[in-house]
C-alpha cells in the first residue's frame, strides 16, 4: 500500500483510509450500514492485510457507538492503527454541546478517549466549522490538547478556503499547532474542492483526506439512470449529501466509469477512487463499506493504474465550470496561474498564446 505524507507534517498515512460512518447504525446512521463488532473486526482485518493502517470515525457516528466499537475492537493492537476522530457535531441538547469552543472540544475530546479506550488520538480534526466561536479560542484549545499529549495532529473538516487559511494564520502568530489536514468532499461529480480547497492545501501544506469519495455510493455504477436499489441511503429522504446538480451529467460520468471499469475488468467505484487518487494535492481517501466485498473492492483501487486518455476522458466530461475570479484569471493570464498543479486542476482552461518578448 503507498504511504504518502500528511501535509507538511512528518506522519505517513496510506492512500485509502477506512471510514466508519457504517459503524453501530443507529439513528440516521442505519440508513449508511450497521456494522457490529463482529463484523468491525472482520474489516479492520482486511485493511491491516492491505496495509490500511488509518482509520477514520467521529463522536457524532451513531451517537458515539462507532467509536466505542472500534474501541474494543483494536484492543491489544492500538500501535497498528493510526486513529483520527472528528467533533463538533451537536451530540446532545445542551447548549455546549456543539461547536469548537475551549469547554466542548475538551470535553469531547476526553469523551472520545474514553470511547476508543485510548490515551491518544493521532489526528483530531474539527468537524465543521463554528462561526460563533472565536477561532483563537479553538486553535487554543487544539494546541493544548497536543501539548498535553492527548491528540498528535490536528485536522478540519469541509472549511471554506478563507476559513482554512484564516485558521493557519492564527496558528502562525500565535505559535499554536498547524492543521497538518482537511477533509474535503470531492469527485468526478463534485469538483468544486478544486477551485479554493485544493490550492490553499497545495500552497500551505495541508493534506487533503477526501470523505464520501463514491459520492455516497452514486459512483459505484449501482445508480443508473436515477434508479436508486432498495435499502440504499438514497432510497431514504433523510439523506442529502451530495446534492445532485446536473442528473444529466452525473448519469454519463457513472456510463464512463462503467465503460472504462469493463475495460480493466474492475467496476465503476474502483475506477472512480483510482483517478481521485492521481489528483494533486490528495492524500487518502476514505472508503466506507457495508459489506466485507464493498471494502474489499474499494481497496483494490490503490492497484489500479488509468491510462492517460482514460483520465483525460473522466477530465473532460466531469469538468465544472469554472467560477469567478478564477475564468477572469484564466482569460487574462493564463500564464501566470502558478505552479503546475493547476494546469492539471483546470485542464479545461482555455488555452492563451503568450506574447512574445523581444
Amino acid at each position: 500500500m503507498e504511504h504518502r505524507q500528511l501535509g507538511a507534517s512528518g506522519l505517513r498515512v496510506p492512500v485509502l483510509a477506512l471510514g466508519t460512518a457504517t459503524f453501530g447504525g443507529r439513528g440516521i446512521f442505519e440508513a449508511m450500514g450497521s456494522t457490529d463488532l463482529a463484523g468491525a473486526r472482520r474489516m479492520l482485518d482486511m485493511c491491516r492485510d492491505a496495509g490500511v493502517s488509518l482509520v477514520d470515525t467521529a463522536d457524532e457516528y451513531s451517537g458515539g457507538q462507532a467509536e466505542e466499537i472500534i474501541g474494543e475492537a483494536i484492543h491489544g493492537r492500538r500501535d497498528d492503527v493510526i486513529l483520527a476522530t472528528k467533533a463538533g457535531m451537536a451530540i446532545g441538547d445542551g447548549p455546549n454541546d456543539a461547536g469548537s469552543s475551549r469547554c466542548h472540544l475538551v470535553r469531547a475530546c476526553e469523551a472520545s478517549l474514553r470511547r476508543l479506550g485510548t490515551d491518544h488520538i493521532d489526528l483530531y480534526q474539527l468537524h465543521q466549522w463554528d462561526g460563533q466561536t472565536p477561532l483563537e479560542e479553538t486553535m487554543e484549545a487544539l494546541d493544548t490538547l497536543v501539548r498535553t499529549g492527548k491528540v498528535r495532529y490536528i485536522g478540519a473538516s469541509s472549511f471554506a478556503g478563507w476559513q482554512l487559511m484564516k485558521a493557519l494564520a492564527i496558528a502562525d502568530r500565535c505559535g499554536y499547532q498547524r492543521i497538518v489536514a482537511h477533509q474535503v468532499h470531492y469527485t468526478l461529480e463534485a469538483r468544486e474542492a478544486e477551485h479554493e480547497l485544493v490550492p490553499v492545501s497545495l500552497d500551505q501544506g495541508v493534506g487533503l483526506l477526501v470523505w464520501s469519495p463514491l459520492a455516497g455510493g452514486l459512483l459505484t455504477g449501482k445508480y443508473r439512470r436515477g434508479q436508486a436499489p432498495e435499502g440504499s441511503r438514497h432510497s431514504t429522504e433523510w439523506w442529502k449529501e451530495p446534492p445532485i446538480r446536473d442528473a444529466a451529467r452525473l448519469e454519463a460520468i457513472v456510463d464512463l466509469l462503467v465503460e472504462i471499469g469493463d475495460g480493466h475488468g474492475v467496476s465503476a467505484a474502483r475506477v472512480a477512487l483510482a483517478w481521485l487518487l492521481g489528483r494533486p494535492g490528495v492524500t487518502s481517501l476514505v472508503i466506507g463499506a457495508r459489506t466485507p466485498e464493498q471494502l474489499a473492492d474499494n481497496l483494490g483501487a490503490a492497484d489500479l493504474r488509468l491510462a492517460p486518455d482514460e483520465r483525460t476522458r473522466l477530465d473532460t466530461l466531469s469538468a465544472p465550470p469554472l467560477p469567478y475570479p478564477h475564468w477572469r484569471h484564466a482569460l487574462s493570464a493564463p500564464d501566470r496561474l502558478g505552479t503546475p498543479e493547476l494546469a492539471v486542476l483546470w485542464p479545461y482552461i482555455p488555452e492563451r498564446p503568450t506574447p512574445e518578448r523581444e
